[in-house]
Parts: C-alpha cells; sequence; structure tokens
C-alpha cells in the first residue's frame, strides 16, 4: 500500500476525465466560478489528451497498487520580459480521492511534478489554490509553497 506517482499518458484520459469530474465538483461547491475560469476547458476529454503530450506539462496520476487515486497537473509559465526569460513552474490543479488524502499521494504527485520542472531549469514555483481549501493551503506549505498573490472577486449577478 505504498503511493507511488507516474506521468500520465493519453492511455489514462478516461480516468483522468473521471478524477477531474471529482476535482470539478469539489472546486464549485468551494467557489462556484471555478469551473468557468481555473478549470480545463471544455471538451475536458480533449483538454486532458492535449496536456497529456503537451512538451511545457507534465500530468501526473497519483496511484496506491496501482489504482489511480488522483491526478495533478503542472506547467511551465513564463514570467515577465524584465525576468529574462525565466520561468515559474505552476501545480495549475491537484486532486486526490477522499479516501486517498492524508497517506501520500499528493505528495508523491507534487514530487514527481517538481522533479520534472526542476530538471528542465524550473527554479521558481506555484500552486494555485482556492480560497476556503485550507487543506489544500496547508498541503502545499508543507511543500515550501507560500501565497505569493490572493486574487479577489466580485460578482454582481450575487445581488
Amino acid at each position: 500500500m505504498t503511493p507511488t506517482a507516474r506521468r500520465a499518458g493519453p492511455e489514462d484520459v478516461s480516468e483522468l476525465v473521471r478524477l477531474y469530474r471529482l476535482l470539478e465538483k469539489e472546486q464549485t461547491a468551494i467557489k462556484p466560478m471555478w469551473s468557468l475560469a481555473d478549470g480545463l476547458p471544455e471538451p475536458v476529454e480533449e483538454s486532458l489528451a492535449r496536456l497529456t503530450t503537451a512538451a511545457d506539462s507534465i500530468v501526473v496520476v497519483g496511484e496506491i497498487d496501482s489504482v489511480p487515486l488522483g491526478f495533478s497537473w503542472a506547467r511551465h509559465e513564463d514570467l515577465l520580459p524584465q525576468a529574462e526569460g525565466s520561468t515559474v513552474g505552476s501545480i495549475r490543479l491537484i486532486y486526490t480521492e477522499d479516501d486517498a488524502r492524508g497517506v501520500g499521494v499528493g505528495h508523491e504527485m507534487v514530487t514527481l511534478a517538481m522533479d520534472w520542472l526542476r530538471n528542465q531549469g524550473v527554479r521558481l514555483f506555484d500552486a494555485y489554490v482556492s480560497p476556503g481549501h485550507r487543506l489544500a493551503k496547508n498541503f502545499f506549505e508543507a511543500h515550501g509553497i507560500s501565497a505569493r498573490l490572493i486574487v479577489m472577486h466580485h460578482d454582481d449577478s450575487d445581488d
């Protein structure tokens, strides 16, 4: 029952879609706008298929006993021109099923993604966390990632 992580490939897309839909449900309960601004473009199947082969991204599957229980997506993001070509490695999405939380699946996924980015020369890292998702915030802080920006939002249709 040791957690492991591996790079996802096109053959994993159906399982990635299943996990993504669980992430989407969890995130939209916290922040209803998540699927419109922070998730993946629909159709999600095509987005995930593209990401599994993109040169600037890594999609990771977290497993226990070869059973997929989570996934993450990280990519290179350009900084401003004054950064002289430096990029930041951004962990854009991460999800672990409830029963697999706190046992190391997320840790294995983040470690693999950050190692992949480091091997490409990345030395700066971001992780995207929804407001109110305290467990995710604590998880990333335990991995040495802290907040550098908070995006505030207002929706007039809520009035």
